[in-house]
């Protein structure tokens, strides 16, 4: 035993399990039989079902923070054309994209001292607004920026769920043709991971579940054989939200964010990162280079959610059919 803690490794059948290993015991209650049954499409729609009546406070995801500098930028929320720019101290600002004046896109113009500038005319516009034309509350939590739109009762900011104090973060985004709850149902079915993502996972086992919380013992594949153990839970702190934490192993307290944006019907916009964490000492150095490790932890997102999108469409495509 004190030659397994120290090297941390053991062998299970072919898989070859390195890092910590989780400790917690598996619940004696842990549903059992072959995860198409585990996988119950009434149990799914429940837990759906609870997370659709969670507040969401009005807030949308936009994408990441870098993606919204000093230019202005256009983007589409719940069918609403908005221009996103830096105002003079950094701050995010989000309004209509239609100057007031004869109804240019502003997204199109450019900024000078915290201004957007209208292309056709020159109108300078800020946080002041002008005339009917305003900007909406909007927010930069240091990974993602957001809008706060809708007739939702409003909260002062985003939802959020617990994150890691040091972390390497990694945003991806992707287009899908569905609604936010159907991305949030793939999520709220872990068992599909070892089947539909082997060459992520190959291996998964809820260990217990609720209407608020799923917890499974997963095997993260690094490269072949060899892969890593931990147990993880799902939740969603909102209602376009769900989020996924390790909770025992290596990497314990890293987080995974899968946004839904309504960006008009049929049609929304994943933003999904990646906060990774670690207690292991060498995570302040591999932190310092944290824009190289970068690529690698979107890749491996981006290659999930190539498959993720098509369940998430598939599920779309079969409620529209069904009326």
């Amino acid at each position: 035993m004190p030659l397994r803690q120290r090297l941390r490794k053991t062998l299970v059948g072919r898989q070859i399990l390195v890092g910590r290993l989780p400790t917690g015991p598996a619940s004696a209650d842990a549903p059992r039989g072959p995860d198409w049954s585990q996988a119950a499409p009434e149990w799914i729609d429940a837990a759906l079902a609870h997370a659709l009546e969670k507040p969401g406070g009005g807030w949308y995801v936009l994408g990441p923070r870098e993606d919204f500098a000093s230019a202005p930028k256009k983007v589409v929320v719940l069918g609403q054309e908005l221009v996103v720019w830096r105002g003079a101290s950094g701050e995010l600002l989000a309004a209509p994209d239609a100057c007031p004046h004869l109804g240019a896109s502003l997204s199109e113009g450019r900024v000078e001292e915290g201004r957007v500038v209208c292309p056709w005319h020159g109108l300078r516009l800020d946080a002041r607004g002008f005339r009917g034309w305003r900007c909406h509350a909007a927010h930069d939590d240091g990974v993602l920026a957001w809008v706060q739109l809708g007739d939702e009762a409003p909260t002062e900011a985003p939802i959020l769920a617990p994150r890691p104090s040091s972390f390497i973060a990694g945003t991806i985004k992707a287009l899908a043709r569905c609604e936010p709850e159907d991305v949030l149902a793939n999520r709220l079915d872990p068992w599909h991971g070892a089947h539909f993502h082997p060459h992520s996972f190959s291996a998964l086992e809820v260990l217990e579940r609720d209407l608020d919380q799923i917890r499974l013992r997963v095997v993260y594949r690094i490269l072949g054989p060899v892969g890593i153990e931990v147990d993880a839970t799902f939740h969603c702190p909102d209602r376009r939200t769900i989020v996924m934490t390790i909770v025992d192993g290596d990497g314990a307290g890293s987080v995974v964010e899968t946004h839904a944006t309504p960006i008009r019907p049929g049609e929304t916009l994943l933003v999904e990162s990646t906060l990774a964490t670690s207690e292991r000492p060498g995570f302040g150095l591999a932190k310092a280079f944290g824009k190289a490790v970068r690529p690698f932890i979107e890749a491996r997102a981006q290659r999930l959610w190539v498959e993720d999108v098509a369940y998430a469409e598939r599920r779309y495509a079969l409620r529209m059919a069904a009326g």
